[in-house]
């Protein structure tokens, strides 16, 4: 009797907690949370661009002095290439840049002696080129950059009177360095965009063609130099390849 009542007791738990078990909620199995991917900077690039271009151009001769200063300005439009390698948020790379211009000046000649000829400085701005480092942070595809190096500047120089040449122009390449700042926005995995300012300066760049008689030009010009400081704003695009 004893054992009747035990086993009879044994069923009604195993019945109770089978119904208790069957009562439970289903177990709710939530979806992994979705992992976007970082933009990678990592990779080369080629691309174009355009802007102005905003100069300071002072021209002096080892004896007589100071000659003037131009201020021309105008549009540029070139081309650039380069490399970047990203770290974590930090973003180094190298960059060549060639710009094409056309841009022409003429100041008068601060030399009391030349006014009565009508003497003037002329300076026509061709082209400008730079291979800078770059060094930077990025915030996913959003890039800020300083950037310095070497730079050269081609351009035609040469004297005037009365709007007519007083002497052959010279074309002359001056050498320097620029800094400068600007960020980058990747709207595709391919293609980005790019606003930039850069500073350019050319130490004084003395040519023993660039001369003037006193005949001519009221003067003699013994050796003439000219120093550039140069502005540049400029946007552009870039076609981005790899990570590779």
């Amino acid at each position: 009797m004893k054992k009747l009542l035990l086993a009879a007791a044994g069923v009604v738990a195993l019945l109770g907690g089978s119904a208790s078990a069957a009562d439970w909620p289903a177990p709710v199995y939530a979806p992994p949370p979705l992992i976007v991917p970082v933009y990678n900077w990592t990779g080369c690039y080629v691309g174009g661009n355009g802007g102005g271009i905003w100069t300071h151009h002072g021209w002096s001769d080892s004896i007589l002095g100071d000659f003037g200063s131009n201020t021309p300005s105008g549009p540029l439009g070139g081309a650039q290439a380069g490399c970047n390698y990203q770290a974590g948020g930090f973003v180094a790379g190298i960059q060549a840049d060639y710009e094409w211009m056309s841009i022409n000046s003429s100041v008068v000649n601060g030399i009391p002696a030349a006014v009565a000829f009508g003497l003037t400085d002329q300076v026509q701005l061709k082209s400008l080129a730079s291979v800078t480092g770059r060094a930077g942070h990025a915030w996913d595809r959003f890039l800020v950059y300083v950037k310095a190096g070497g730079a050269w500047m081609k351009g035609n120089f040469g004297f005037q009177t009365f709007g007519a040449p007083a002497a052959p122009t010279v074309s002359l390449t001056q050498t320097g360095y620029t800094v400068g700042v600007g960020g980058e926005y990747a709207f595709l995995n391919w293609l980005t965009a790019f606003i930039e300012y850069d500073y350019y300066n050319f130490s004084n760049s003395n040519s023993s063609t660039l001369v003037c008689t006193t005949a001519v030009c009221g003067i003699a010009t013994t050796s003439v130099g000219v120093t550039s400081n140069i502005n540049v704003v400029k946007a552009g695009l870039n076609l981005k390849f790899g990570p590779f």
